[in-house]
């Protein structure tokens, strides 16, 4: 028996986006869209009516901005995965939107096939981040605020055990639990045991979040 496709809404403002991400999904065998919105509030109500599996989010919309709506969403029990997406590289709401839950961000330039493939592993429990959006997003960090920033991320990194750190650190280049598993002679269910304490006790909802406090702390 086939596994389920991955169930995907589609949340933008621009009808032309919409069905241009639409016809692309399509032709994909594991991926249905169930669902599109032309705006946040509709996005949120969309969402919690039909559960899909990921959200592609608008950064910028009318009513309910993306970051406000993937805030919103991580109310939920089992909240979607969500990637967000964006014209500009350097948008000042993506690190927002990634610390309110989102799971990727995309530029909306993208190639079908790198989307895809966000999604694919977006839905598996993956960040995905494209490679000029992280190092945008890693500038930005750097760049501007970090004193308070980089006290808070310490403090949180310091109610680690020395392996759990390590796995952080590990999570924050963006490695995978088989890569992290190599690296640290773990096997993979007591790498997936270690990031799940990452989230209770860096208090984040996804790896993205991990990385983000990494990189605060300046230790990536």
């Amino acid at each position: 028996m086939s596994e389920a496709p991955i169930d995907v809404v589609i949340v933008d403002d621009d009808p032309l986006v919409r069905s241009a991400l639409t016809l692309m999904l399509g032709g994909q065998p594991d991926l249905r869209v169930v669902g599109e919105a032309g705006d946040g509030l509709s996005g949120v109500e969309l969402v919690r009516r039909v559960r899909p599996d990921v959200v592609l989010m608008d950064i910028r919309m009318p009513r309910l901005d993306g970051v406000a709506a993937t805030r919103e969403l991580q109310r939920d029990p089992s909240p979607a995965r969500v990637i967000v997406l964006t014209t500009f590289d350097a948008d000042d709401h993506v690190l927002d939107a990634l610390a309110a839950g989102a799971d990727g961000f995309l530029l909306k330039d993208t190639p079908p096939a790198d989307i895809v493939s966000a999604l694919r592993a977006v839905a598996a429990g993956d960040p995905m981040l494209s490679p000029s959006a992280t190092r945008a997003v890693i500038g930005r960090v750097r760049a501007g605020g970090l004193g308070d920033r980089a006290a808070a991320a310490l403090a949180l990194l310091g109610r680690l055990t020395d392996r759990e750190r390590d796995v952080a650190l590990c999570i924050g280049r963006g490695l995978s639990n088989a890569d992290i598993g190599a690296e640290l002679y773990l096997s993979v269910p007591t790498v997936k045991a270690h990031v799940s304490r990452l989230f209770e006790k860096l208090e984040v909802t996804n790896r993205v979040q991990i990385a983000l406090c990494v990189h605060d702390a300046g230790l990536s």
